[in-house]
């Protein structure tokens, strides 16, 4: 099983003049990440939120992160599609790609806040399935067919984005949350999948895993190969810090981790789609984060010892998952990312 590392946005940045050095701090963590040999590193979308402040575009991030790393790979996680050109994305991840000599992937997002659809206003109600119909279209690009699009005069023009990536297949996931639908899709669609432990539990998630793999395989018109093989490749998400023991782990991960729960919750609850939580006082929202809290320590995170993790790792790992994301930028600070990263390094090399 691979790890890879995730930044999701989930350091919130008190002060604009802080930008300059969160990105200084995301080229430590690679660095640092590339030399312990994880296997990629994922980087998200987020628009216009105090959650994700640095991180609008993930693909300009990534061809940064292209330019001081050699190995790892470098994903976006995810790209919201619905907000942008299909041949816009591919043109981006294309530039990546070469950049990086074939580093380059993502995973496809629907999209959830309706903020962010100031971009594409028109493409908020059909998200899901504008999403999912442009998949296709995405590997087609990507492996230099043309294709027909309305010019500025309305006239249907063939067009070849450029240039041309380095990879012959893009790979390509599909994030998804609690849906069985979603996981089903991904399998049928032959793409991998971006779920999260948040939020699951072990026969939950072990359903999702095998719903997932018959989909796979029972997909029509199968790659020959693929980048994600014969069986698809399930990305888990995973808050994670590695200390020195397990009380030391819980003390350090705790404030910080509670304080992204609820800056999560407000963000959940200023969405003005229909779906969007009821708004709960501060009081709700402190019971709700301390829950939620113990909840992760109790099952689905990386907090905790050496020993602790390990066994996490392996139970994931039993379970189908083919790569845990560790989710680190939940306010721990550079030297505790780096430290924790360290101590997970040695415990991959202990289960290998």
């Amino acid at each position: 099983m691979e790890c890879s590392i995730m930044f999701f946005g989930a350091d919130p940045v008190a002060q604009e003049t802080e930008h300059a050095t969160k990105y200084e701090d995301i080229v430590a963590v690679t660095r640092a990440a590339e030399e312990l040999g994880f296997a990629a590193v994922w980087t998200p979308e987020r628009h216009f939120q105090q959650v994700g402040q640095v991180f609008p575009n993930p693909a300009l991030l990534s061809a940064a992160l292209a330019m001081v790393t050699e190995r790892i790979a470098l994903r976006g996680g995810s790209v919201v599609l619905p907000l942008h050109h299909p041949l816009r994305v591919v043109e981006d991840w294309s530039v990546v790609d070469n950049l990086s000599h074939g580093r380059a992937g993502f995973s496809v997002a629907t999209g959830w806040h309706s903020a962010d659809f100031v971009l594409a206003p028109d493409h908020y109600d059909d998200r899901r399935e504008r999403a999912l119909r442009d998949i296709p279209l995405l590997r087609r690009l990507w492996s230099g067919e043309s294709g027909e699009f309305a010019d500025g005069t309305g006239r249907m023009v063939a067009v070849r984005p450029q240039p041309i990536p380095v990879q012959a297949e893009l790979p390509l996931w599909l994030s998804a949350s609690g849906s069985l639908t979603t996981w089903e899709t991904a399998g049928r669609l032959r793409t991998g999948v971006l779920g999260a432990t948040v939020g699951q539990n072990r026969p939950g998630l072990l359903e999702r895993i095998a719903r997932y793999r018959a989909a796979y395989r029972t997909a029509e018109s199968p790659p020959a190969v693929g980048p994600h093989g014969h069986h698809g490749t399930v990305t888990l998400m995973a808050h994670t810090y590695v200390g020195t023991d397990d009380a030391e782990a819980r003390h350090t991960a705790e404030a910080p981790l509670k304080t992204y729960l609820s800056s999560h919750m407000r963000q959940m609850q200023s969405n003005r789609d229909e779906g969007a939580p009821t708004p709960l006082d501060e009081r709700q929202v402190d019971q709700l984060t301390d829950f939620a809290f113990h909840r992760y320590l109790s099952w689905g995170s990386l907090i905790g010892s050496p020993d602790t993790c390990a066994a996490r790792l392996s139970e994931l790992r039993d379970l189908g998952c083919d790569e845990v994301a560790c989710f680190v930028d939940f306010g721990l600070g550079q030297d505790r990312v780096l430290a924790g990263l360290h101590r997970l390094a040695a415990l991959r090399k202990d289960l290998a």
